[in-house]
């Protein structure tokens, strides 16, 4: 695999966040990085009629980074907008992109986002690539838009999609079936019904807003599987949950990325398990980082001024990525 010096801080976390459970949730709501930086809003779109919105922050140097959020995330989430505070930092340029209908995307998609939507990234790395063309481009996505990228660097997609530079992928679920399972049981079912109140939300929207008639049976308390089932393989034309598994898992194509790549993932994440990311055999282009500790997208840390050891690890990944080697 692609040999990168790991940080020279591993994650050690804090007595008061000692479990993957309390990483996550601590992390989550701990307060983080507050800056705010001058910014320009665009739209990019799709071949189907659909558009993506986002915010482009100047930079210095010749790198742009494009940051993509997780499940019923924006751009406006917090681990975002610490990933907008190091690259400007670092003097990057930083595009925040929103999936379909997410943000300031609201009203702009009837077709839903997914862990398959490595094509909308393809399309947001040519629209860089056409109105930044001088700049290397560095992706850094999160948990649900992880998977979409690696299947995206992985040729994983229907049709060939544009891809970035380098690529930095945290807490990637590249076995979605797997996921769907994890994340049903004991207490990180609570994870899950936060993720289902937040889709059946932006089924809602896009009802209300005109987008869709079609009403898909939905409930408060259904699996993440089930809503997969009743929702998004039948509006992103998968037919069935086990259908956009199949073609959506990124591990059946990680022995295929020839993108200089980080995959960044902690083994006591609670419903994403790190052994199907091994278990794939990432090819020599790959770098993969485990944690013992971080949760699921926290990474608290006893060793850190404000204990965030994700965007000190991210930064180190990414000058280690851009540096000639």
């Amino acid at each position: 695999m692609l040999n990168l010096a790991p940080p020279p801080l591993p994650c050690r976390a804090p007595w008061w966040a000692a479990s993957g459970h309390l990483q996550t949730i601590l992390g989550n709501y701990l307060p983080g990085e507050s800056a705010v930086y001058p910014s320009e809003p665009f739209r990019i779109p799709l071949r189907d009629g659909d558009q993506l919105t986002g915010r482009h922050y100047l930079g210095e140097t010749d790198v742009l980074m494009l940051v993509f959020h997780g499940l019923g995330g924006d751009e406006q989430a917090h681990y975002v907008r610490r990933t907008v505070a190091l690259a400007r930092k670092l003097g990057h340029h930083v595009w925040t992109v929103n999936h379909r209908g997410c943000g300031a995307g609201r009203g702009l998609a009837k077709k839903p986002y997914h862990s398959g939507s490595g094509d909308d990234l393809g399309t947001a790395f040519a629209a860089a690539r056409e109105r930044h063309p001088g700049l290397r481009q560095l992706a850094v996505a999160y948990s649900l838009s992880a998977n979409a990228l690696l299947l995206n660097l992985g040729g994983g997609l229907p049709e060939s999609a544009a891809q970035p530079d380098a690529a930095i992928a945290v807490n990637p679920p590249v076995d979605l079936g797997a996921c769907s399972h994890a994340i049903h049981q004991g207490l990180s079912r609570l994870y899950e019904l936060r993720f289902i109140r937040r889709c059946r939300q932006a089924i809602r929207q896009r009802v209300e807003d005109g987008l869709i008639s079609e009403v898909y049976r939905t409930w408060p308390l259904m699996s993440l599987r089930e809503f997969d089932d009743a929702y998004t393989s039948k509006a992103a034309e998968f037919g069935d949950a086990d259908g956009y598994y199949a073609r959506c898992s990124a591990r059946h194509h990680l022995s295929r990325i020839t993108v200089p790549t980080v995959m960044l993932m902690a083994k006591d994440d609670p419903f994403i398990p790190w052994r199907h990311a091994v278990e794939a055999n990432p090819s020599s282009s790959v770098h993969l980082h485990i944690e013992p500790q971080g949760g699921h997208m926290g990474y608290l840390s006893r060793d850190l001024p404000g204990h965030r050891w994700l965007p000190y690890a991210v930064a180190h990944y990414a000058k280690q990525l851009l540096t000639p080697h």
